[in-house]
């Protein structure tokens, strides 16, 4: 109850900032790419949010990838979250290893570095030399942060679903469901089990990509709180010097890492969360180094399909398109806005053309062209401000091509990130089509036809039957539970309470007219005790009329599946 409160604390503070109040805005100026006037202070947001343990600081990191929740100030803050906390002893790190892996560390390992080569919120890193002398780096969780979170996310759960009962906001933006979402991966990054699959993973997928590196883990040292795996030692891509990218051009690794983080999301239907600069590092022998896979987030296929061909179409400058696979993709809330969603969506994305059309201008100019991630987030926000609720992964993809394109520009300052996204789309599709005409995928849409071809003659002779026998029923599902029910429920409950109050009132007053019984205040005690009741029913009818019947649940329709 007291983490609660202190929760509920923190969301009062900033109620009126303009937080999970992006839908709010207007969609023009988002389209525009301009920055309103935000009430509050993004950067005091940021340090409570740190301040409240590292549930919080995975809370920032989530809500750095929703901009239909969060105002574009508050998003640049969180974008600067750092999840760095003071190291925890040795003796703690000690005991949580041993107790993990059953052996005493000076057995384990040859040497160990007490001091940890970073810190954050849920674990600290060590170095260390196995007995075979192979170095590795030693994922250690915190003391105690398990059982933190889990408290933390049960405070938000309750604090979700009473906000989305009782307000119109909780309503459109359904925070429980976010809530239950951030609950699943932030409890799988909890798991270092699950991050060392992670990395096996990835491993495998970039075999094709010689210039990634991902580093292996040590499965027989390796358990829910402690990952043991290869040490990477390189710099990271902000700490590159201009020598060094004047004398070796680094194009090829800009060029590698986003074309293996589309597979990653279009092929193999995965995306890292948190491809920041401080989860990759160019080694010394001119590979990219990519680890800390906990956050991987996984795309269901057909969610895949409709991402993919939305970005395609948005490459392409196909903004209707774009639209429609939004709109397929999302949730339309009852005060959705077709036409203008359709309308912003289309200028976005031709102003997203132009711009990369006139690049040359735009880098002579000083002005900096739409990116794919910016236009993605773009296009949440405008969804939340015409009455669409995006899918999460959107937003996600978004958030993970911005992170990627910096990256990128950090590599190779005046990288043509457009051109690279558009010819790995372009191989993407080509493959997808090659895979349609496999013989395998043949055989799949034979059998398919071979069913339907089998099965149709029994099924029109059984709608034969039915028609010649006037049997045939056709039953709706669902009306039970429309509002159309539950609104004529309501009348006829409202017209049954009306009915015995008019009773009640006009039996008490025939009644006051027999003085039979014992009186109360000068008048027949049964007679007003009736009264009573009948008049604070009526009164009851009337506030309940003039303050429940005008809200009706949100109608949401989603999109075709």
């Amino acid at each position: 109850m007291a983490r609660t409160a202190q929760i509920v604390r923190f969301l009062l503070k900033y109620r009126h900032a303009g937080v999970f109040s992006g839908l709010d805005l207007d969609a023009a100026v988002l389209a525009a790419g301009e920055v309103p006037p935000t009430a509050g202070k993004p950067e005091e947001f940021v340090s409570d949010l740190e301040a409240l343990g590292p549930t919080f600081v995975k809370v920032g990191q989530s809500l750095s990838t929703r901009p239909d929740m969060v105002p574009p100030a508050y998003l640049i803050a969180l974008e600067r979250m750092q999840d760095h906390v003071a190291p925890v002893g040795y003796e703690a790190v000690r005991e949580v290893i041993e107790d993990e892996l059953g052996v005493r560390i000076s057995k384990l390992f040859e040497s160990f570095d007490e001091t940890p080569l970073g810190c954050a919120s849920l674990a600290q890193v060590h170095r260390a030399t196995l007995r075979g002398g192979r170095e590795v780096a030693v994922k250690v969780q915190r003391p105690g942060v398990s059982e933190q979170v889990r408290d933390d996310l049960d405070a938000l759960a309750s604090i979700a679903g009473r906000v989305d009962h009782s307000t119109d906001l909780g309503r459109r933006m359904r925070f429980a469901d976010w809530v239950h979402e951030f609950r699943k991966t932030l409890l799988a990054e909890l798991d270092y089990r699950i991050e060392a699959q992670n990395l096996d993973r990835f491993a495998e997928h970039f075999e094709q990509y010689p210039e990634l590196f991902v580093p292996s883990p040590v499965w027989d040292m390796t358990r829910s709180r402690v990952l043991t795996m290869d040490l990477v030692r390189g710099t990271k891509v902000t700490e590159i010097s201009g020598v060094r990218r004047t004398e070796q051009s680094l194009a090829y690794l800009a060029d590698a890492l986003m074309r293996g983080y589309l597979d990653q999301a279009f092929v193999h239907g995965e995306i890292h969360a948190d491809p920041h600069p401080g989860n990759l590092l160019v080694t010394e022998d001119g590979r990219m180094a990519i680890f800390d896979l906990g956050m991987v987030a996984h795309v269901p296929p057909r969610q895949r399909d409709r991402l993919l061909k939305l970005l395609f179409a948005a490459v392409d400058g196909r903004g209707e398109e774009v639209a429609g696979e939004a709109i397929a993709m999302g949730t339309r809330l009852e005060d959705f806005d077709e036409e203008r969603y359709l309308r912003e969506v289309g200028q976005l994305v031709s102003r997203y053309a132009a711009h990369h059309a006139s690049r040359a201008s735009a880098a002579h100019a000083g002005t900096k062209a739409m990116s794919e991630g910016r236009l993605v987030l773009d296009l949440t926000r405008l969804g939340a401000a015409c009455g669409l609720r995006t899918p999460p992964e959107l937003s996600l993809l978004g958030k993970t091509l911005l992170s990627l394109e910096s990256v990128c520009q950090a590599l190779e300052p005046g990288l043509d990130v457009k051109r690279i996204v558009e010819e790995h789309l372009n191989q993407v599709m080509r493959a997808r089509l090659r895979k349609s005409f496999s013989p395998a995928g043949m055989a799949s849409e034979m059998i398919e036809l071979q069913g339907l071809l089998r099965e149709s003659p029994r099924k029109l002779s059984d709608l034969l039957s039915l028609l010649s026998e006037n049997r045939l029923q056709i039953r709706m599902v669902g009306f039970e539970d429309s509002q159309l029910m539950e609104s004529l429920q309501k009348i006829a409950n409202r017209i049954t309470a009306g009915v015995v109050t008019a009773a009640l009132i006009l039996a008490s007053a025939l009644l006051m007219r027999v003085e039979t019984g014992p009186m109360l205040l000068g008048y027949p005690a049964i007679a007003l005790v009736l009264f009573l009741i009948g008049a604070g029913l009526g009164i009851t009818i009337v506030l309940n009329a003039m303050r429940r019947d005008h809200k009706v649940k949100p109608h949401e329709e989603r999109g075709p599946r």
